[in-house]
C-alpha cells in the first residue's frame, strides 16, 4: 500500500479528473498525498528599447501564488487527508521525477487525455514519459474526453 502518493496536476479538467481516484487511494491506505505544478520558468520580458518590463523573479512569485492558490482548492475535495502542495519550474517530466524521489513517493497519479495516433507523436505526452522513467510505479488515469463542440 502507498503511503507517500505523488500527484502532479496542471490546471487542466483531465488532470483534476484524478482527484477523486487519489482520495480513494490515500484514505483507504492512510497516505500522504503531495500535489504538485510545474510551471514553465519565466524569463525577463525586455521591451523594443532594450528595457526590462517584466523580471522574471517577480513573474516566477506570481506564478507560484497562483499555483498554490490552485492547489489548496484541489485539497479541499481530499477531504481530511494529509496534503501538501509544492510548486516547481522548469520540464515537467524532470521536475516530477525529482520531486518523487525527494518526497519519497511509493506511488505518482497522473492522468492523460489517452489521445492516440499522430496526435499522441505530434503533441508528446509527459505521462507517457513518466511511465518510462519514473522508478516509483505509476498509475496512468485515463480521463474521459471533452466532447467536441
Amino acid at each position: 500500500m502507498a503511503k507517500r502518493i505523488l500527484v502532479p496536476l496542471d490546471h487542466s479538467p483531465i488532470a483534476d479528473s484524478v482527484v477523486s481516484l487519489v482520495a480513494d487511494l490515500a484514505q483507504g491506505s492512510h497516505a500522504t498525498v503531495r500535489l504538485l505544478h510545474v510551471a514553465p520558468r519565466p524569463e525577463n520580458m525586455i521591451d523594443r528599447k532594450g528595457r526590462v518590463i517584466a523580471y522574471a523573479d517577480q513573474e516566477m512569485a506570481s506564478l507560484e501564488a497562483e499555483a498554490l492558490d490552485y492547489l489548496q482548492t484541489v485539497e479541499l475535495s481530499l477531504w481530511d487527508l494529509p496534503v501538501e502542495a509544492v510548486v516547481r519550474f522548469g520540464d515537467p517530466v524532470a521536475e516530477i521525477l525529482r520531486e518523487s524521489e525527494e518526497f519519497g513517493a511509493d506511488l505518482i497519479v497522473v492522468s492523460t487525455g489517452g489521445r492516440r495516433g499522430l496526435k499522441r507523436t505530434v503533441l508528446g505526452s509527459v505521462a507517457e514519459t513518466m511511465l518510462r522513467r519514473a522508478r516509483t510505479p505509476v498509475v496512468l488515469y485515463v480521463a474521459a474526453a471533452p466532447e467536441a463542440a
